[in-house]
């Protein structure tokens, strides 16, 4: 096996024929992810029935990989800045292609399910480590456009998903919707061998105890808004979340003055970053929001059938790749701050608008909304993405690619809880009611990044 480019600084990026091959090796990973995340949700009554499990036992089939991966994040991400990003990123790929092969041959619930949990950690490994290694595989004047393709193989594969997953059962069997990762697996795996760059350790060592507190806080709180939106007992999600806010404290005080803390502490110090991370968090709840309420008002509210509901949900992932790539090299040259304002501006307007939509509409006024949503959030995604990674130091690469992950899995968990709890409030109106609380989410992060604007620039890359 031929060694791997040499180490490099952030911000020099790698000649063109081995950056496009390394950016192959990336998209590769991050697209399987993707795409596996899509097909399993889609999949889910089948591989329930199949397996003789009722529906709420099989939700374990998403809810493990989700966990797994909320949990592992920052850790990950902290081993990243100090053992280097492409030995975890290749780990990650390693783990999530040999949990794909246990999922593919699983019998049962329970080994399904384990199985998923390990994959969910390969997936932490993958996206823990996919932005940082963007920073080093860019030149600093190109990060937009990297940050541009990186969304772009997000969207595609969450485009295609659904479809993919239909083709699969059409033919086979559900053990393949996970099988087919083993083949893309290995040659991702290759290709990083080959052609990723290593990159310089940040020097502080890994804190096993801080992993540990960070990996519970998360689990707890996550597991404590979803108690709240599937309407479970008050105290019981109260006391999810007020242990999961011990553990949290408990991290802070272990590491306080560390050079490089696993919860960002020292990344949060610097307002731009700060912003886009509640930028992220505000539109990925958002997107939450509305994935889970559109096809409830579809098919409950119109009397939409669940395939033409597949239907009209893709134009706004569709949009998204589209956009995406544009805004990423706009992103080069403009201000993130006022291109990320209006995406989201965008966004809370599509959202307001399929908020307002009649009882019995037409196609075209269902899609021309859904079309104004995409195109906001792509306009936004690529140029967050920039400046989150480009307003934390170099030697905090791993940090603040843990933190992009880990607001984008924490914005859609919320958003999906939210709906939840709108589905108590109202059983009719409910859809509507999430659509509503998408577009303030959307208004205020939009709100977030327009303060970028007038936020002191980070004095060190």
């Amino acid at each position: 096996m031929a060694d791997p480019v040499p180490t490099l600084q952030a911000g020099v990026g790698l000649p063109v024929a081995q950056r496009r091959a390394a950016m192959a090796a990336v998209l590769m990973s991050v697209g399987m992810a993707t795409l596996d995340t899509a097909i399993a949700n889609t999949a889910l009554p089948t591989m329930a029935r199949d397996l003789g499990a009722d529906a709420s036992a099989s939700i374990w089939i998403v809810s493990a990989y989700q966990l797994a991966v909320i949990a592992a994040l920052l850790p990950f991400a902290s081993l990243a800045d100090t053992i280097g990003h492409r030995r975890v990123y290749m780990w990650g790929i390693s783990v999530f292609t040999l949990a794909s092969l246990l999922c593919g041959v699983a019998w049962s619930l329970p080994l399904l399910a384990g199985a998923r949990l390990l994959q969910g950690l390969g997936g932490a490994g993958i996206m823990s480590a996919n932005l940082a290694l963007i920073r080093f595989i860019y030149p600093t004047n190109l990060l937009g456009r990297g940050a541009g393709l990186n969304a772009l193989a997000v969207a595609v594969c969450f485009t295609v998903g659904p479809t993919v997953a239909s083709l699969i059962l059409s033919v086979a069997s559900w053990h393949w919707l996970f099988l087919v990762n083993v083949p893309i697996g290995a040659v991702a795996m290759l290709l990083s061998q080959r052609f990723l760059p290593s990159t310089q350790s940040g020097g502080a060592r890994f804190d096993g105890w801080a992993a540990v507190l960070s990996a519970l806080m998360f689990t707890l709180i996550i597991l404590g808004i979803d108690t709240i939106g599937h309407d479970g007992e008050p105290w019981v999600a109260g006391a999810e979340v007020a242990v999961g806010a011990v553990f949290g404290a408990l991290l802070l005080r272990r590491q306080a003055g560390h050079p490089a803390p696993m919860l960002a502490v020292d990344l949060f110090r610097i307002p731009v970053f700060t912003l886009s991370a509640l930028t992220s968090i505000c539109s990925f709840a958002t997107q939450g929001l509305a994935f889970v309420a559109l096809p409830f008002l579809f098919q409950h509210g119109m009397g939409r059938s669940q395939v033409e509901s597949g239907f009209l949900m893709t134009p706004w992932p569709a949009i998204v790749a589209v956009m995406a790539p544009v805004a990423g090299r706009m992103s080069d040259k403009y201000s993130t701050g006022v291109l990320g304002g209006i995406g989201l501006a965008a966004l809370a307007v599509g959202m307001a608008s399929l908020a307002w939509l009649p009882s019995d509409p037409s196609t075209s006024d269902i899609v021309w909304r859904l079309v104004l949503c995409g195109a906001g959030f792509g306009f936004f995604q690529s140029p967050n993405l920039r400046a989150m990674m480009s307003s934390a130091p170099a030697r905090r690469a791993g940090g603040a690619s843990g933190v992009v992950a880990t607001s984008r899995q924490f914005g859609q968990t919320t958003g999906a809880a939210l709906v939840a709890l709108c589905f108590s409030a109202s059983t009719v109106d409910g859809p509507r009611l999430a659509l509503w609380l998408g577009c303030g989410f959307a208004a205020a992060g939009c709100v977030a990044s327009l303060l970028r604007l007038v936020a002191p620039k980070p004095g060190v890359k």
